[in-house]
């Protein structure tokens, strides 16, 4: 039942804050925004979308097959789409896609638990490296146009920023020392996380020549996301250069960080304060949010036929188990 009313309540807070922007902007402006967008521009954008996840997914198996991993990519795709699906509608159930693509692994492909949530895992850390990457240019670049205005919006999106710079630049610090965050963290409390964590390790070998692989191929992910961000200002008459795409990337990855569901409102807050400040006009940003959120939610729909045909039944129990659990009903 908590998780029921921690869930609604993130969804009222989305609501409240998009109708709030929306009044705002008012409805006549998005809706001249969204009169010179055509059917076969959305489908563009769609497929750049799944081109990213076919990526993403590309990467995972070549993470499994540095530890003798070996799994059909038609297979993983389907792991892969559906951990989407939990991720964008259940975001406030933290590194929930993450296990829940462990929970696949181990219970459909034969993987051991542990390593199969260790590869997700360690997945979602280099990926969010990336992605800090991007925000940081992004909003050094906007604090070069704009100078620094010390607003509540900007204040929000920095702790948010500042928050998961530490925690990465921590897991890195103790991964390459070969010391434990968990134990810095629990006090070496938890012995199934210590144990992911020390797989996580054994993935995230510097020496290994297939970690440049998959900075490699996350950066060929950002890059079409980034493409994808670029031509949807494009279609929507906003002529701009690489470094205003960055930007709006970097927010978009903000906004996604707010547990939100399908980040509604957050997203929308955060690229109106973007498109004001580089003088593109509020109009035209919930226009790119709603595109950008109908096709990813187009996706986690593929995503959630997937899920059921997997079995509804491991959905509700990644749901409403933890790590600790999933690992404790499991042998490793």
């Amino acid at each position: 039942m908590k998780k029921i009313i921690f869930f609604l309540a993130l969804l009222l807070i989305g609501i409240v804050l998009f109708y709030w922007v929306i009044k705002n902007i008012g409805w006549q402006e998005i809706r001249k925004a969204f009169t010179v967008l055509t059917c076969w521009q959305g489908v563009g954008i769609f497929g750049l979308t799944l081109l990213a996840a076919l990526v993403g997914t590309w990467k995972w198996k070549e993470l499994l097959r540095a530890e003798d991993v070996r799994i059909s990519f038609t297979t993983l795709i389907r792991y892969y789409l559906g951990s989407l699906t939990i991720t964008f509608f259940f975001p406030q159930i933290i590194l929930g896609g993450e296990v829940f693509r462990g929970y696949l692994l181990r219970e459909k492909s034969s993987v051991p638990g542990i390593k199969g949530i260790a590869s997700a895992l360690t997945d979602r850390v280099l990926e969010t490296t990336i992605f800090l990457i991007v925000i940081f240019i992004g909003v050094f670049y906007l604090f070069l146009r704009i100078g620094f205005h010390p607003t509540k919006m900007t204040i929000i999106f920095g702790a948010i920023f500042l928050f998961f710079v530490l925690i990465t630049i921590l897991f890195y610090f103790k991964g390459f020392k070969r010391e434990s965050l968990v134990r810095f963290i629990t006090g070496g409390k938890s012995s199934q996380l210590l144990t992911i964590e020390k797989e996580m390790f054994a993935f995230l070998k510097p020496q290994k020549l297939v970690m440049a692989k998959i900075f490699g191929l996350n950066i060929l992910k950002v890059s079409i996301m980034l493409l994808r961000s670029w031509f949807l200002m494009g279609f929507l008459e906003k002529n701009i250069g690489i470094m205003p795409a960055t930007t709006i990337l970097g927010f978009s990855y903000v906004a996604f960080l707010i547990p939100i569901p399908a980040a509604i409102g957050s997203h929308e807050a955060a690229q109106v304060f973007v498109f004001n400040s580089l003088g593109l006009g509020a109009g035209a940003a919930p226009v790119f949010t709603m595109v950008i959120r109908a096709v990813e939610f187009i996706t986690a729909l593929i995503g959630a036929v997937i899920l059921f045909r997997l079995g509804i039944s491991l959905v509700k129990n990644t749901l409403s188990q933890g790590i600790d659990n999933f690992v404790n009903h499991y042998d490793v």
